[in-house]
């Protein structure tokens, strides 16, 4: 199967794009949206929300990965195999997480060029025919390389900030929650969030976090909009006990 995972939201045209050239070019292969609300242009974000989101997939599925601020600059592009799972897209950080956690992988730097290849849709226009290509068993013309390397920010194994935030207001981090005790504790303005382990467990209006089904420290209230609750936006820096980053 070939997976999505990008920042393009589903109010545009730009997923049904990628597509239509799937399904011309795999047309046997399904084709899953796992996640188009990635944060716009958050690269960080998208390289720990990867990871949380990909695993489980069975080996040889092909995820497109596009949140591609520099489409169209040097960034190159690239596809890589992570313990029998294939990632396509932009070298720009997006994959660096992902690669620290793998057991094996394998980079290769994308030479095949398609016919056309528009200068600001990479996603459509060589992310998705090199991921059927994949599906098809077929290796695109590549070399091998290594990711480029980070710069900027500080890049931790947990990322103590709020990555997403879904329709109920309940916030994503980047926060691993095997790297939490269940007796630490979330310090958001005044409040301090404890762990509860499901919300039916957890008192109406008391903000709490947990292990959501990703693995990801996720801050909720019962029935209630954590993030409106407690102020939190993106990017929103968490201070956390216990945590070694």
């Amino acid at each position: 199967m070939i997976a999505l995972f990008t920042d393009f939201g589903l109010h545009d045209p730009y997923v049904g794009q990628m597509h239509a050239v799937l399904v011309r070019e795999a047309p046997q292969v399904p084709v899953i949206d796992l996640f188009h609300a990635v944060p716009n242009f958050d690269i960080r974000a998208a390289a720990y929300l990867l990871p949380a989101y990909s695993a489980g997939f069975p080996s040889g599925t092909v995820f497109v990965c596009v949140v591609d601020p520099g489409v169209g600059g040097s960034r190159r592009p690239v596809f890589l195999n992570a313990d029998g799972v294939w990632y396509v897209g932009p070298d720009n950080g997006i994959f660096h997480v992902l690669v620290r956690r793998a057991q094996r992988c394998e980079c290769r730097v994308i030479r095949w060029r398609p016919e056309h290849l528009s200068d600001s849709f990479h996603g459509r226009d060589l992310f998705a025919p090199v991921a059927a290509r994949l599906t098809r068993g077929e290796i695109p013309a590549s070399e091998p390389t290594t990711l480029a390397p980070l710069t900027g920010r500080e890049w931790p194994d947990d990322l103590a900030r709020v990555l997403y935030i879904d329709h109920y207001g309940n916030a994503v981090t980047g926060i691993r929650a095997s790297s939490l005790n269940k007796d630490s504790v979330i310090h958001v303005g005044r409040h301090r969030l404890t762990y509860i382990r499901v919300f039916a467990e957890a008192p109406p209006d008391e903000p709490f976090w947990y292990e959501n089904a990703n693995g990801l420290v996720e801050i909720a209230v019962n029935r209630g909009n954590a993030a409106q609750w407690l102020g939190l936006k993106l990017g929103d820096a968490l201070d956390v006990d216990g945590l070694d980053s």
